[in-house]
């Protein structure tokens, strides 16, 4: 009896650390996401679009190109370091709102998990006293 218990908790144990390990890779896979998503914000559209006007005013003003490429580029580049760091900031953010959720769904699920078996063994006890 003592080992049929032990073998459950073991059991137990093996298939919560397995539900925390999924957790965790769902949660970081939507963080990722969603973290990918806010890269481009409002800042970085304004950016960009400050970056083009400059580049148009540049050649109207029959600036050379090869003064205004690097400009462009470098514009471009700091635009996409200012997305990545972006995305770097809101990813911690959002994997712990995302393990907050998971967390708060898995805790429903077994409550009703939970309470569908209470009423499995009620209903078979009451079936069995008859």
């Amino acid at each position: 009896m003592r080992e049929l218990r032990e073998d459950r908790v073991a059991s137990e144990a093996e298939a919560t650390k397995t539900v925390s390990l999924e957790m965790a890779q769902t949660a970081a896979q939507r963080a990722r996401y969603r973290a990918k998503a806010a890269r481009w914000d409002l800042d970085v559209a304004v950016f960009f679009f400050a970056i083009l006007a400059i580049e148009i005013i540049l050649l109207f003003q029959e600036i050379g190109i090869e003064f205004v490429a690097p400009a462009a580029i470098l514009g471009l580049a700091l635009g996409w370091l200012m997305g990545r760091k972006k995305e770097k900031q809101v990813y911690d953010l959002f994997y712990e709102e995302e393990l907050s959720k998971l967390d708060q769904e898995l805790e429903k699920t077994m409550d009703t998990l939970g309470e569908m078996i209470e009423e499995k063994v009620q209903r078979a006890r009451r079936e069995r006293l008859r």
